[in-house]
């Protein structure tokens, strides 16, 4: 435990300081209203603790040496997608998190970091966390409230770690498939995006405002990337978002509008540019559209070296931090240049380029959410949340999320499946893949094939419906004959992340899942597909040799889920929330362009009973 020393304390039972009322300091005092305790803080910090608030480095960065969190007054550490302890288990994370905030804690003023980290599907970055289905999934089951739920349970099992902050959620409109990103987004329009921000209200509880604490086990939420990421020319991850004003606030910025009517407590900013301005430099969206019109109180962070991208060469410079400050950008992910922007930062301070009133307003930002979180009276793990990470009732939940999430594209007849009356054959690369199956942002950045985490294969779904003794599986679709009632082919895309998924040419299937698709169709069975992919693909010249098609996205864990649906105990109710194109040469296709599609946006069967 650890004692402030700067005035009169008092130690709660649960082990947490705080000033005893009545004597200290206003800001260590909780019965305080937030904005007196922020502004006591303000007028005790120097030059050199507020540019420490207004730098986020990455964790593996200090690991060697924690003391620099104090020394250079950092306000925030993240943990990039794959940076994690070893053994990346929930009991190393809390024990980690606690040793960086007691080292924050060392720090003349004793102000707590704030920890960041892109759970974007569940806890992803640890091993045995609940991996729900990805927000492409989660957008076509048209449900409101279940999102909220996923954003409580992911909460739920970040604080269970420790960490108090999610980069999440992505509120990018994608409208051409083609982008890397496409499956990080709710759908291809505004409407649907905005709705399913209650998510937010999972994440961060209802109480996140001026003058109350959060509610334990709650996490600060953030709306990503501001703004137009979806809209690329070509669909390309970073690229230049070609629009006029009214078609970005008609398109691009309802869902953030949405976001900051919930409260949400941060905005983070896009990599692209909107009509050849970097996002990072766009003072005009960002300090007078988002701050001021939308009246977002919370604070901005740049995105991953984001201001290093500004002049389009490696690292920073002393302008580009000029103008991401100077934009509106209040905290800057340098991951691992933190010294060097804190030295550049002070000099543009000192030589009046930036102002002290922009670093006040920042610092302003920043603690308030530091206060309304708690973490000035509760720094450390929430223990009482650890045993909920990958628990059966978030499991449960999952498996829910995939059953709602499912689009029944095509069905002659063949779907449900009954569970007895004859042998089911079942191919495809991604039937028994835990890895292909949660997608990228899966325990590393890109994701990865393989048993990478624990969870229910779709394959392992469909043996115990019908039984293992009555399913064969055949990866590659080898050994099927006549003799089986139906072949499930379980096919797609394999994990990627980021401009790592753009495809700029083909968006087919590839030659393995084709030569497999072949091999099924030549034995004179039935063939239901499940898709397994983070966007429409390019299948309508396969389509006609396929009973029927299940477009499953990329489910996470619970691949029990799709095994519902298949067996009809559960009857399908998932909409397409993009439009399916005829042929990727039709990209971008979105709902109201004129444009002939192969299903339109809000397409989905259901079972005839």
């Amino acid at each position: 435990m650890l004692t402030l020393a700067l005035a009169p304390a008092f130690v709660s039972g649960a082990g947490l300081v705080s000033a005893a009322p009545g004597r200290g300091p206003d800001y260590l005092n909780p019965a305080k209203p937030v904005q007196v305790r922020v502004k006591d803080l303000l007028s005790r910090m120097s030059l050199d603790d507020k540019l420490g608030q207004m730098t986020q480095a990455e964790r593996a960065a200090v690991t060697g040496n924690p003391t620099d969190i104090a020394t250079y007054r950092l306000g925030s550490l993240l943990s990039g997608g794959g940076s994690t302890p070893t053994p990346n288990t929930p009991a190393a994370w809390a024990e980690m998190y606690d040793t960086f905030q007691r080292a924050a804690l060392q720090s003349p003023l004793h102000i707590p970091i704030i920890y960041g980290i892109d759970a974007v599907h569940g806890h992803n970055n640890v091993v045995g966390a609940t991996i729900f289905p990805h927000n492409i999934g989660l957008g076509a089951t048209r449900d409101p409230r279940l999102v909220e739920r996923i954003g409580r349970a992911t909460a739920e099992e970040v604080s269970g770690t420790g960490i108090d902050w999610d980069f999440a959620s992505c509120l990018c409109v994608a409208r051409n498939d083609r982008w890397g990103r496409t499956y990080e987004s709710f759908g291809e329009t505004p409407q649907l995006v905005s709705s399913m921000t209650t998510v937010i209200d999972g994440l961060q509880g209802r109480s996140l405002n001026e003058e109350s604490l959060s509610d334990n086990g709650s996490v600060l939420a953030t709306a990503k990337h501001y703004v137009g990421d979806g809209g690329t020319t070509g669909g390309v991850n970073e690229g230049n978002t070609e629009l006029s004003e009214a078609q970005l606030r008609a398109i691009h910025l309802p869902p953030f509008r949405a976001a900051v009517r919930r409260g949400v407590g941060s905005v983070m900013i896009s990599y692209s540019s909107w009509n050849g301005v970097k996002m990072h430099a766009n003072r005009y969206l960002i300090t007078d559209v988002l701050k001021g019109e939308l009246g977002f109180s919370g604070f901005v962070v740049s995105d991953w070296q984001g201001i290093d991208k500004i002049d389009g060469q490696s690292g920073f410079t002393a302008e580009e931090v000029d103008t991401a400050i100077n934009a509106g950008i209040d905290m800057v992910m340098v991951p691992y240049d933190y010294q060097k922007f804190i030295d550049t930062l002070r000099t543009e301070v000192q030589a009046k380029r930036i102002s002290m009133a922009r670093i006040d307003d920042a610092n302003r930002r920043i603690l308030t959410k530091k206060f309304q979180l708690g973490l000035f009276e509760r720094p450390f793990t929430d223990r009482r949340f650890t045993g909920t990470i990958g628990d059966r009732q978030h499991r449960e939940l999952a498996r829910q999320a995939v059953r709602e999430s499912q689009v029944l594209l095509k069905n002659d007849g063949v779907l449900p499946l009954r569970k007895n009356g004859g042998k089911i054959f079942v191919a495809g690369k991604n039937a028994d893949d835990i890895g292909d199956q949660t997608g990228g942002w899966t325990i590393t950045w890109q994701g990865s094939s393989g048993n990478i985490t624990p969870g229910t294969t779709i394959l392992q779904g469909i043996q115990q419906k019908a039984g293992a003794s009555n399913v064969t599986y055949g990866k590659d679709g080898t050994g099927i004959d006549g003799g089986y009632r139906a072949a499930v082919a379980v096919v797609g895309e394999t994990p990627y992340a980021e401009g790592f998924g753009d495809r700029p040419g083909s968006m087919s299937l590839d030659a393995d899942d084709l030569a497999t698709l072949q091999r099924l169709k030549a034995s004179g069975v039935p063939v239901v597909v499940v898709l397994v992919s983070g966007r429409p693909l390019d299948i309508a010249s396969e389509l006609p040799g396929w009973n029927a098609l299940l477009e499953s996205w990329l489910p996470g864990t619970e691949g029990a889920g799709v095994a519902d649906v298949l067996f009809g105990e559960y009857n399908p109710t998932g909409k397409l929330p993009d439009t399916w194109p005829r042929s990727a040469s039709q990209q971008p296709i979105n709902v109201g362009d004129g444009q002939q599609a192969l299903f339109p946006y809000g397409y989905g069967l259901r079972y005839h009973r």
